[in-house]
């Protein structure tokens, strides 16, 4: 980039519509404004000149973490049955309970169906009641609704005292004893799968929240981009650590098209460093360098790319010791660049503790920030020494960053 008598896309704002204005030329350019009035006039809305397209991507990663892909011509459905509790425990709750339901509506019936052939071979169905010579298997049992009835009652060891069987017929003994190991397994079953599915560590992520936008600001001297992770309990995440990636279009060097190749994002806390202290809501910051997809991207550009920032946070929950990881995702159009997030965390006198101000969670404020690119403003401070333009739309005022901001040497002040 040349100097500020030349044209130039490295400018700040400070306003909502940073990334809906353009600087055509900058103070010291032939022809340029000298006033700020003038300045402004040369300033226009690119949406209307068709300069802004914003993404329109679908999610593959929904708002709530679910992956919104499905799955078609798949063959060979029958390998989800060879893990049956894996798949009982994936499925909506509806069709847990509708399998249980019918294995237990089938066991009653088919095991209800043996009794009654017992009975039917020995002839107690027939058999006069008061005949003191006659034993019957069952006792009380000659239709098929008591034989149902007796079923349940062995099935569940419910024992009611009126229906039982006799010394008389080894197989109903053979029988009972086969429905009462098979009770047993099929209730264990049931209470494994729903005590998998009320712990599952999806149902934690659901206390998990992920700020609405991302914002991109300058820290140090440096664009940063920045989102919000938060816990609405108090337990405590052991080993938390948080991970993203962007997805979005890529063409290699033969020409070969990848829809959605994955780019890995460096993200951490304030130093870098992708396990957290998860003890309340934390900025997490990823810095735009060379390494960084967002390198060569200004404000105009973000508005005009389509990929999708995918964010996730795993862990260890406390109370149940279970691994977990909780997503989101980001579109172009969820980006606010020239914020940065409110601070929500105080010293409460009063009771002696911090607070958490969760209505700060999403709250953000508009701070200078250039709307080049990360290597286009390195460009600037190594080739430049004139101020940094900054412009806010919505008023007449020019403010200039003063250049020592951007020396190694030296860092923007902390604002209270």
């Amino acid at each position: 980039m040349g100097n500020l008598s030349q044209d130039s896309d490295c400018y700040c704002s400070e306003s909502t519509e940073s990334i809906r204005w353009e600087r055509v030329n900058l103070v010291g350019a032939p022809g340029a404004p000298t006033s700020p009035a003038s300045l402004k006039a040369q300033y226009q809305r690119p949406w209307r000149r068709g300069l802004l397209n914003p993404g329109t991507r679908k999610d593959i990663i929904r708002k709530n973490g679910d992956l919104n892909i499905s799955y078609i011509n798949l063959k060979k459905r029958t390998r989800y049955l060879q893990d049956l509790y894996t798949t009982l425990v994936d499925v909506q709750w509806r069709w847990t309970l509708l399998v249980f339901f019918l294995a237990f509506i089938m066991s009653w019936l088919g095991f209800a169906f043996i009794w009654f052939m017992i009975i039917k071979v020995h002839g107690d169905d027939i058999a006069d009641e008061n005949d003191e010579t006659h034993k019957p298997c069952v006792y009380n049992v000659r239709t098929f609704t008591g034989s149902f009835l007796f079923s349940i009652e062995t099935q569940h060891t419910i024992g009611y005292g009126f229906r039982y069987t006799t010394e008389e017929c080894p197989e109903a003994v053979f029988v009972m004893c086969i429905q009462s190991i098979a009770g047993v397994i099929l209730q264990a079953s049931m209470v494994g799968v729903v005590f998998a599915k009320l712990t599952r560590p999806k149902q934690r992520t659901n206390t998990l929240m992920f700020s609405r936008n991302v914002c991109i600001c300058l820290r140090d001297g440096r664009l940063c981009l920045m989102f919000r992770v938060g816990d609405m309990r108090k337990t405590f995440i052991i080993g938390a650590s948080v991970f993203a990636q962007v997805i979005r279009k890529r063409t290699t060097q033969e020409g070969e098209l990848i829809p959605y190749h994955q780019y890995d994002v460096k993200v951490g806390s304030d130093d870098g460093s992708d396990n957290l202290f998860f003890i309340w809501p934390m900025t997490i910051v990823h810095v735009i360098d060379e390494n960084s997809p967002f390198y060569k991207m200004s404000a105009v550009d973000l508005m005009n790319e389509k990929f999708e920032l995918v964010v996730y946070l795993e862990g260890t929950t406390e109370s149940t010791g279970t691994t977990m990881q909780a997503r989101c995702s980001y579109q172009p159009t969820d980006f606010l660049w020239g914020h940065r997030f409110e601070n929500l965390i105080f010293f409460d006198k009063a009771s002696d503790n911090y607070v958490v101000d969760f209505r700060e969670f999403n709250k953000t404020r508009e701070v200078s920030t250039p709307l080049c690119s990360a290597r286009d403003l390195e460009d600037f401070k190594r080739q430049n020494s004139d101020a940094l333009m900054c412009y806010t739309p919505n008023s007449d005022q020019v403010v200039c960053i003063e250049p020592d901001i951007f020396t190694a040497d030296e860092k923007v002040p902390a604002e209270d």
